[in-house]
């Protein structure tokens, strides 16, 4: 349990899941290093290596037994953290000490960890990204026809259906997952590379045979599912991996941020609102309030992530040759705190999207009190169809429409245009409230709607259907 003596990231004690905190962890780093010392191993007595399976069972055996104290002793006397943790656990596993790390550097061990923990990250990402797909396209679908005021600049524009702007939302978080299944497709194991990436090191404990020194890659990375190694890298893989992980992320925090905006903006006029719970404190002071709490902290995680995208590409851009070491601390920071924090917004807007409150009385009043300026058009129409002078028609809405504005702007009334419109004699012909209705003016959304959600959504609930039960509750 924490102390509170000292600081701990609010990534993990408030926002990331267990999981993802766990999967960043130190123990399970070191886990991974250690499976991976065992994997090449394992390769080398394949490949004809003089390693006992004495030796491998030890290290089987003591996979799992990490000290860290032991090795925290170890990296002060060190000066280096995998040789710390190499030296531990050489001690609990002495027969297989003289065969672990044979031709390998630091960067076999530390990079190809990164590169599995970044994918099973990876992973979670995206079985969050179809949670909240799936719950934005049911509101979208539950609300597809319902007309609501579009908004361009923030200010009156067309009409537009609750669910078709949910869509826009919806549609965000599909290209994410897009990009976030391009990047695990594409990703790929660093591999069993040397010192300089040369394989120089392998090939003279193989005997100079290049056949083999291919083969004891391939037998690692299978191990470790992946498809593909990379087929050149310096010490290192290349940190433009990590910066393109990162960019990834910070693409699902615009997403999350353009939504949390919205919803933000849209309480603001109470037409929707995020979850509120029944004994759920808005102010401190003020006891009436329902601040858009779960938005606002998505917000500001998000905002988080878009500052984090610009480390990991200077990190890239300031590798010198082969690799230097300033991009270790920048590592240690950036990418898992990247994964905490935009895991930590998915699972806000899962809990929102899954919960939204709509008022449907009060979309229908700011609709009315807007539509009849829109609607003028048509009157206009309808009257000059029906045989009235057009130009005449136009000068009588336009004074009737500057009256109406001056009425709301001035007065602080309603919009009473139309109401202006049905007593004027020139207009007597025209079904005001038929030519007014507000589902004559959202045009395809609804079946917009319904194209997008089987084209786009469908397809991810299909492949992603034993992930969308997942709980959304949030920590705080």
């Amino acid at each position: 349990m924490p102390t509170g003596d000292v600081y701990e990231s609010p990534l993990v004690a408030r926002y990331a899941s267990r999981e993802m905190s766990e999967l960043f962890g130190a123990r399970h780093r070191i886990i991974t290093w250690r499976r991976l010392w065992l994997a090449l191993a394992q390769a080398q007595r394949r490949a004809g290596l003089k390693i006992s399976a004495r030796q491998i069972r030890q290290l089987e055996r003591t996979l799992e037994d990490v000290n860290f104290a032991a090795a925290a002793r170890h990296e002060k006397r060190l000066r280096h953290d995998v040789m710390a943790h190499l030296h531990a656990w050489g001690d609990i596993a002495p027969s297989a000490r003289g065969i672990l790390h044979l031709g390998a550097t630091s960067a076999y061990i530390v990079d190809n960890a990164d590169l599995i923990i970044m994918r099973d990250a990876l992973r979670m990402i995206a079985d969050w990204l179809a949670c909240v797909i799936d719950a934005s396209a049911t509101f979208a679908k539950r609300y597809r026809a319902m007309p609501t005021l579009g908004l361009t600049h923030y200010q009156p524009a067309q009409v537009t259906t609750v669910g078709k702007r949910a869509a826009l939302w919806c549609y965000d978080f599909v290209r994410d997952l897009d990009e976030v299944e391009h990047r695990l497709s594409s990703l790929r194991f660093r591999g069993v590379k040397g010192t300089t990436g040369t394989q120089a090191s392998f090939l003279a404990l193989l005997d100079n045979d290049h056949d083999k020194v291919l083969a004891l890659e391939a037998d690692v990375a299978r191990q470790f599912d992946f498809d593909g190694v990379e087929p050149i890298t310096g010490q290192t893989y290349s940190r433009k991996v990590d910066a393109q992980v990162v960019s990834t992320l910070g693409g699902i925090a615009a997403s999350v941020h353009k939504f949390a905006n919205d919803i933000r903006l849209l309480a603001n006029l109470k037409e929707i609102e995020e979850p509120f719970e029944k004994q759920q404190v808005g102010s401190s002071s003020m006891a009436y309030k329902r601040n858009p709490m779960r938005c606002e902290r998505a917000t500001g995680l998000a905002r988080f992530v878009l500052s984090l995208v610009q480390s990991p590409l200077q990190t890239a851009a300031e590798q010198w040759f082969e690799r230097t070491l300033d991009d270790s601390a920048n590592k240690r920071l950036s990418v898992p705190e990247a994964f905490l924090a935009t895991e930590g917004t998915l699972r806000i807007v899962t809990n929102v999207a899954r919960g939204l409150v709509v008022y449907p009385k009060v979309i229908q009043a700011r609709l009315r009190a807007e539509l009849p300026f829109m609607a003028t058009e048509n009157i206009l129409m309808e009257a000059a169809l029906a045989g009235g002078d057009r130009q005449d028609l136009h000068e009588r809405i336009r004074r009737h429409s500057h009256a109406a504005a001056a009425r709301v702007k001035m007065e602080g009334k309603d919009n009473d245009l139309l109401e202006r419109l049905e007593s004027d004699p020139a207009f007597a012909s025209v079904n005001i409230k038929q030519v007014t209705d507000p589902k004559r003016f959202v045009g395809r959304a609804p079946q917009q709607v319904d194209e997008f959600v089987k084209m786009y959504v469908t397809p991810i609930r299909r492949r992603y259907r034993k992930m969308l039960a997942t709980k959304s509750d949030l920590s705080v």
